[in-house]
C-alpha cells in the first residue's frame, strides 16, 4: 500500500503541469509536454514526460524524508500521464484561451517565480561565524532567573493533601512512596512525582509562585490550589538559568540570521516599490 507521503508526493505533480503551461503560445506542444527535447520517462500518444520532470518530484519527496522506490516513480508517472491526457483534452476544448484559465496559470507562474526568488536569497543570505557568535551574545545576555527540580503530589481534596503534608513531616523521606500511592498525575506519580528541571513559566501561576518561595529541600507546608486540585510540593534543587552551548543552537541561530535578511530584503523590495491599490474588491452579500 502506498504511504500517505507517497500520496502527497503524487499530488505534487499536479504543480508541474502548471509550469509548462504558463506560455500560452506553445500550442502545438500542449500545456504537458516539455519545451526541450529531453530524455523521457514516458510518452502519451507522443507528448514525452520528460524523466527531469520525474526527477524534481522525486527530489521534493527526499527533502522530506519520502525514499524513492520503483513504486513511487511508477506513481508520478501514472499521475503525470493522466495530467497529460487531461491537458490536451482541455487544449482541443480552447480552454487554454480562457482568460480566467490564463490569469490562473500566470498567477501560478509568479507564485513559482516568487518562491523561487526567495530560496534564491536564502541560498545566499548565510550568516558568517562572527555573526552567529555575536547574536548568540546578544541573546545570551537576555537570558535571567532561576530553574528548579521539583516533585509534587497532586490530590483532588485539601483534607487530602493537608494528610500527605502531616505524613511528611513525620517521614520526609517516604515523599517518592506517597507520590505513587496517592498522586493522581499520571505523568508524574510513576517516578515518584519527579517534574524535571523546569522554569517557572512552564508552570501554572499557583505552583510557580509556591515553588519560587521554597528553599532546597522544603517541602509546602499548606496544599497549593490550582485548577489541577492541591499540590504538595518539594524542591529538589534550583540553578540559575543558563544559555545552552553555542555548538548546540548555531543551527537555529543561522536560519534566524538567514530569515531576518531575507525579511529586510524583501521589505527593502517592497519600499522601493510603487504599489497603488485602485480598488479594493468587496465580498458579495451573503443570500
Amino acid at each position: 500500500m502506498m504511504s500517505s507521503k507517497s500520496r502527497i508526493l503524487l499530488a505534487c505533480a499536479a504543480s508541474m503541469l502548471v509550469l509548462s503551461a504558463c506560455n500560452p503560445d506553445d500550442k502545438a506542444k500542449s500545456a504537458a509536454g516539455p519545451a526541450v527535447k529531453e530524455a523521457a520517462a514516458a510518452t502519451v500518444n507522443g507528448i514525452a514526460i520528460s524523466k527531469n520532470r520525474v526527477d524534481m518530484i522525486v527530489k521534493q519527496g527526499l527533502a522530506s524524508g519520502q525514499p524513492d522506490s520503483p513504486e513511487l516513480r511508477k506513481g508520478i508517472i501514472d499521475k503525470l500521464a493522466m495530467q497529460t491526457l487531461i491537458a490536451e483534452e482541455a487544449v482541443k476544448k480552447g480552454l487554454d484561451k480562457s482568460a480566467e484559465v490564463l490569469d490562473q496559470i500566470d498567477l501560478t507562474r509568479q507564485s513559482i517565480l516568487a518562491n523561487a526568488y526567495v530560496q534564491d536569497l536564502l541560498k545566499n543570505s548565510a550568516a558568517s561565524e562572527e555573526a552567529l557568535k555575536a547574536e548568540y551574545e546578544k541573546i545570551k545576555a537576555t537570558i535571567s532567573g532561576t530553574e528548579y527540580k521539583a516533585r509534587h503530589i497532586l490530590v483532588e481534596k485539601e483534607g487530602e493533601a493537608k494528610e500527605i503534608i502531616a505524613k511528611l513531616k513525620k517521614d520526609p523521606a517516604s515523599f517518592a512512596k506517597l507520590a505513587m500511592d496517592k498522586s493522581k498525575d499520571t505523568g508524574s506519580k510513576a517516578s515518584g512525582g519527579e517534574l524535571g528541571w523546569f522554569d517557572l513559566s512552564r508552570m501554572v501561576p499557583e505552583f510557580g509562585a509556591a515553588v519560587s518561595k521554597l528553599d532546597k529541600g522544603a517541602i509546602t507546608q499548606e496544599p497549593v490550589k490550582t485548577q489541577y486540585g492541591y499540590h504538595v510540593i518539594q524542591v529538589e534543587d534550583s540553578k540559575p538559568i543558563e544559555a545552552p552551548p553555542f555548538e548546540e543552537v548555531k543551527p537555529q541561530l543561522a536560519q534566524h540570521l538567514q530569515q531576518q535578511s531575507v525579511k529586510k530584503q524583501m521589505d527593502d523590495l517592497k519600499a522601493k516599490a510603487k504599489i497603488e491599490i485602485v480598488e479594493v474588491p468587496v465580498a458579495p452579500a451573503a443570500k
